[in-house]
């Protein structure tokens, strides 16, 4: 695993909206299977995964990334490494963005498994944060480990920040935390590998989405369409 990360950038007082980039990972081995792979470090990428890591900076050329955030999973890393070269940001990883944790549901695949896992976090998005996932975490839990990383991130200052996380992950924090989606948008626009919500906001004022993948989601949304080359073969 890449020894990526540091300390955090220098704090600066600002009420000053955020541009928040969230992108799921690349495709990997477990993703092909329909795998709950969520633990540390996990695998890498498939030889698609990568080609479609090395399409990110092209497709998020038209946006100023102050800083770029990691998980603590090997996939984003691995995502993350191309538009780190082309930014010049050092990524900073953080166990806060990690993929919601499948418990005794870990490396299943059957129709039940992923079933609890989806029905689980999307509750905590619906206001259910007691729900526990089966020997893994509950939603508080889960949602207090993703604001603080966003909150460091927007006490930054830093205008537009790039986060590489996990499908479920972002889908419930997003429904979660966004004005503007609730669980049912969420539930019924899966995001596809690499694929990209942008938000704007602050952790004080809210967040509002802008795009979701292709989806524009409001007059302010910027350039519709960034999520590239998400989940598709690149030519």
């Amino acid at each position: 695993m890449a020894e990526w990360g540091g300390p955090a950038p220098t704090y600066l007082e600002t009420d000053a909206h955020m541009r928040l980039l969230l992108i799921r990972h690349g495709q990997t081995p477990s993703n092909v299977k329909h795998l709950l792979d969520t633990a540390v470090p996990g695998p890498g990428l498939t030889p698609l995964g990568e080609e479609q890591a090395q399409a990110l900076p092209e497709a998020l050329a038209r946006e100023d990334i102050g800083a770029l955030y990691v998980s603590t999973l090997l996939r984003t890393h691995r995502t993350a490494a191309p538009l780190a070269a082309r930014t010049g940001h050092q990524p900073l990883v953080r166990d806060g963005l990690r993929e919601i944790s499948a418990g005794e549901l870990e490396m299943r695949g059957d129709d039940e498994a992923i079933g609890i896992y989806l029905t689980t976090s999307f509750a905590w998005a619906a206001g259910e944060p007691e729900r526990r996932m089966p020997g893994g975490e509950n939603g508080t839990e889960f949602l207090s480990r993703f604001d603080a990383v966003v909150a460091e991130a927007a006490g930054t200052g830093v205008e537009t920040v790039a986060m590489v996380s996990h499908g479920a992950a972002i889908r419930t924090w997003v429904a979660a935390r966004a004005a503007n989606v609730d669980v049912e948008f969420a539930t019924a626009h899966e995001l596809r590998n690499t694929g990209i919500v942008v938000l704007s906001g602050t952790p004080d004022t809210g967040w509002r989405v802008l795009t979701w993948e292709e989806h524009s989601l409001g007059p302010d949304s910027g350039v519709t369409g960034a999520s590239g080359p998400a989940g598709e073969p690149v030519g």
